[in-house]
């Protein structure tokens, strides 16, 4: 009974924070969207919204966002202003939905993803989204979904151990925001818990070490922004994975926001009424925008 009141308890304090957070905030004027778009016909989460800077035409550069929420909560409609607060930087924005845990377990929210960029690859005419330049990046276990989802399109062993081979395509590069790199079990015991409920077996060694994003490394991961806090309780695992990304030879930056006078804490950077989360974003995008094929100052 502990657990489910935990879990339960979990998923309204977020909802509670996420409202509080967004309350008074609105589409922006400059913003084109395109919501509630189907991207699989297999469950009623599989829906996605576009939101495109209506100055801009033809074929955009797209950012796919994979939200966190611990595996068990979570949605689109909770990123839906920071992601059009991106879209303002001049891209096509991705914001979609995933099947969750309890109910739905590893793999269930890759294999979604998988899906999102086989629609991105099929729909690239109708929405205007340029194929040759897509990015993505993930905020907390969305980080870990999304670092996993590119470790099973650039490393064939990990793919066929889990039983799984991507159809879609890696993206150009990614950012880790407040990422979840790897479980330590007994270290944090809301992950203990989110994780029971998110892995098929409830969390036995071998699962927990096929979430070690690390520990699925090959040197074609695509070039990589990884971003934390100055008290985000996921701190202690960006760097480490950042070392482990340079010791493979791959492009990567790491960031720590906030300093002695700003405290900074876990996600801060979808709050877009923070200061702190504009220069944030700002800096992903310009990374994103650096690796975009003919750009003339890449």
């Amino acid at each position: 009974m502990f657990y489910i009141t935990s879990l339960s308890e979990f998923c309204e304090s977020n909802k509670r924070d996420d409202a509080k957070r967004d309350a008074g905030l609105k589409t922006p004027d400059d913003i084109l969207r395109f919501d509630d778009v189907r991207y699989s016909d297999a469950h009623v989460r599989n829906v996605l919204d576009v939101y495109r800077p209506k100055e801009k035409s033809g074929k955009l550069p797209v950012i796919v966002s994979v939200h966190g929420g611990g595996w068990v909560y979570g949605d689109k409609e909770l990123m839906q202003f920071y992601c059009m607060s991106l879209a303002e930087h001049g891209f096509a924005v991705v914001n979609f939905s995933y099947r969750i845990a309890p109910e739905y377990k590893h793999p269930a929210p890759i294999e979604d993803t998988d899906k999102v960029f086989c629609w991105i690859r099929e729909n690239a005419d109708e929405y205007g989204l340029d194929v040759d330049n897509v990015f993505a990046l993930g905020d907390s276990v969305g980080a870990n979904i999304l670092g996993l989802y590119c470790c099973l399109c650039t490393d064939a062993a990990y793919a066929e151990r889990l039983k799984f081979k991507p159809k879609g395509f890696l993206p150009k590069a990614v950012a880790l925001n407040s990422g979840l790199y790897r479980l330590i079990r007994g270290e944090e015991l809301l992950l203990d818990s989110l994780a029971e409920a998110y892995l098929p077996n409830g969390g036995t060694d071998e699962e927990y070490a096929e979430l070690d994003l690390g520990a699925h490394l090959t040197d074609a991961f695509p070039p990589s922004y990884v971003m934390t806090a100055n008290e985000d309780f996921l701190r202690p695992q960006a760097k480490p994975f950042y070392d482990q990304l340079v010791s493979r030879g791959i492009e990567a930056e790491y960031h720590c926001y906030g300093d002695e006078s700003t405290v900074l804490t876990h996600v801060f950077h979808v709050n877009i009424k923070l200061d702190d989360a504009k220069i944030c974003n700002s800096d992903e995008c310009e990374f994103f925008l650096k690796h975009i094929r003919g750009r003339s100052d890449s």
